[in-house]
């Protein structure tokens, strides 16, 4: 870093720190710097008071490279950005808290395996390799003790995030002009890691040069035409990474796509290795920059005003009067259980919207695709809580068409109306459709002024009108047809 920068025609002092940031603020006023490049990872042997050196230089009004302190705070607590990530409708695994530990039929999620990770500490450290099942009551309460037990052994906290069974992806960002540009997307290759062991990036893979993890996990930059929709949906969710937490110079968000092309954001890393080996400087060289083009265009980046709060449709603040952590409760899912027949029934009958064929309906497709599968026709996508779903989606491919998509269904319980859910819903889907090759979704509802609101947030969700059958479902009851291309 020293010899690139003494390239670009800078003087360099190279400042070490430690918890002593009293000492730290007195050398940085006698240095007197014009900027600081801020390399800070650690400090007092921890990843989670990385963020305190740039609080110094924040109070010190002194320019710093990388992400501000804020962002390095909310990015490194991985439960709080988690938090954050599934309140703006950004896809990520779902994770338990043991500290606010859900429901076993909730979290169980119909036999997906969890990770046990460290709620703070990055490069994967003290990550475990064995991905852990919680499909009964007893493994559940078996993953809840392991979670008890190491919290209780290293006095730090952990969680456990469900394993996304898959390919795995790196987007580096890089600021310093009008837009950050996200840098060629790099996935890394677990072609030969054998078939019992899970394909993750482990602490070894990362850090152990001679075991079989490290050199078994190579990156590459080059993909298939059949990749481009994905690679261009992971461009957009890293830019909206980068938005949702005001970042600043560089970054890199790394995500997991499951078998159904669906993208799960694992981490926002606010600070990453800048090293000549490191993932980010590989990206910089696959866009065909020099590492010196990268060190210039962030050094221009820390001379930037701070970030704007990012725009309310990326990041929601929860309604005064509601209790904030019921956004962060949610959770969305795309298997179906066979309580969500009664689920549905209960959830569309309570919407007030709907007559009792209508609500029989809605839970005979639920029916429909647990009998069937996806040969039914028929995808869903439900935000539960703690407690109940309190939203979901029906939608499917219209047959004997390419592209096209109907949305069915989608209803939110009453209690949850207006706080933003059905805008998740809606991402969430338009997710789903766009990954399985969908290019437009079709949605019909009636003409009716009961209706004026559903018409109005379909629009405010970007569907136009298309077509209006005068008289379709009764005298005066018209069907509006909308659309949206994806």
């Amino acid at each position: 870093m020293r010899h690139g920068l003494l390239r670009l025609g800078h003087a360099v002092d190279i400042l070490p720190t430690d918890l002593n940031l009293q000492r730290f603020s007195e050398d940085v006023l006698r240095l007197a710097p014009d900027v600081v490049f801020h390399l800070v990872e650690t400090l007092g042997g921890t990843d989670r008071l990385q963020y305190l050196s740039a609080g110094v230089l924040d109070a010190l009004a002194v320019p710093y490279t990388g992400s501000p302190t804020q962002s390095l705070f909310e990015t490194n607590d991985k439960l709080l950005a988690k938090g954050r990530l599934r309140t703006a409708g950004l896809p990520t695994p779902d994770w338990i808290d043991p500290a606010r530990p859900q429901p076993f039929a909730t979290a169980a999620r119909s036999g997906k395996g969890y990770l046990i990770k460290s709620a703070w500490e990055h490069a994967s450290a003290g990550i475990e390799e064995a991905v852990r099942p919680a499909a009964t009551a007893e493994q559940y309460r078996d993953l809840l003790a392991a979670l008890h037990r190491i919290t209780t052994q290293t006095r730090r906290p952990w969680f456990a995030e469900e394993f996304i069974e898959g390919r795995e992806f790196n987007l580096s960002i890089l600021g310093g002009r009008d837009r950050p540009e996200v840098l060629p997307p790099a996935e890394i290759d677990f072609s030969a890691f054998p078939p019992e062991m899970p394909r993750i990036v482990s602490y070894r893979a990362k850090w152990d040069e001679d075991s079989f993890e490290y050199r078994a996990t190579p990156r590459r930059f080059d993909f298939p035409a059949s990749d481009h929709s994905l690679l261009t949906e992971l461009e957009r969710w890293a830019a909206a990474c980068w938005d949702l937490f005001r970042l600043r110079g560089y970054a890199r968000v790394d995500f997991r796509v499951d078998p159904a092309g669906r993208p799960f954001i694992l981490e926002v890393n606010a600070n990453p290795c800048l090293s000549p080996e490191a993932g980010f400087m590989a990206a910089v060289a696959a866009a065909g920059y020099r590492p010196e083009d990268a060190l210039e265009r962030i050094l221009a980046d820390s001379l930037r005003p701070n970030p704007k709060p990012s725009a309310p449709d990326i990041a929601r603040v929860p309604d005064a009067g509601r209790n904030p952590s019921d956004d962060d409760r949610t959770r969305f899912r795309r298997e179906v259980l066979p309580t969500d027949v009664e689920g549905v029934r209960s959830l569309v009958a309570s919407t007030g919207f709907f007559h009792a064929d209508e609500v029989a309906l809605a839970a005979e497709l639920v029916q429909e695709r647990l009998a069937k599968g996806p040969a039914s026709g028929y995808e869903f996508i439900f935000a539960d809580d703690s407690r109940r779903p309190v939203g979901y989606t029906c939608f499917g491919p219209i047959p004997c068409t390419r592209h096209s998509w109907d949305l069915y269904w989608i209803a939110v319980v009453p209690d949850r109306q207006g706080c933003g859910l059905g805008k998740r819903l809606m991402n969430e889907t338009e997710a789903a459709v766009r990954a399985a090759g969908g290019e437009r979704i079709y949605i019909d509802t009636s003409s009716r002024e009961q209706y004026a609101p559903t018409r109005a947030f379909y629009q405010r969700c970007g569907y136009r009108t298309a077509a209006i059958l005068e008289d379709f479902y009764a005298p005066g009851d018209g069907k509006v047809i909308l659309v949206k291309r994806l």
